[in-house]
């Protein structure tokens, strides 16, 4: 194994791939701004500040993939959906990551 998935696992990636491929519902935690200068093709953007004030945008939703700048809104974004009952939550991480993901 080498060093890159010792440290971020190569299950994450392969659980992102899945539900990104099943139709999962994109969301960019990012401010506007930061949004509007590039995302992820299909995806909405729910900043995190916003994000419990519009939980009902989640609803229904099977799969749901957050995603950021860095990981770290992403992470926080994931707590706080899996705190509000939505389980079935995958961190992105990066937008840039999530976008590789997507064009494999």
């Amino acid at each position: 194994m080498g060093i890159f998935s010792s440290i971020f696992g190569t299950s994450d990636q392969t659980k992102l791939a899945e539900v990104i491929n099943e139709g999962a519902f994109l969301v960019d935690v990012r401010s506007p701004g930061e949004f509007s200068s590039g995302s992820v093709k299909g995806a909405v953007n729910i900043p995190l500040d916003s994000l419990q004030q519009q939980l009902t945008k989640f609803k229904g939703k099977q799969n749901i993939v957050v995603f950021c700048r860095s990981g770290n809104r992403s992470s926080m974004a994931k707590s706080i959906l899996s705190q509000h009952g939505y389980p079935d939550v995958v961190d992105g991480g990066t937008w840039q990551n999530v976008n590789k993901v997507l064009t494999q």
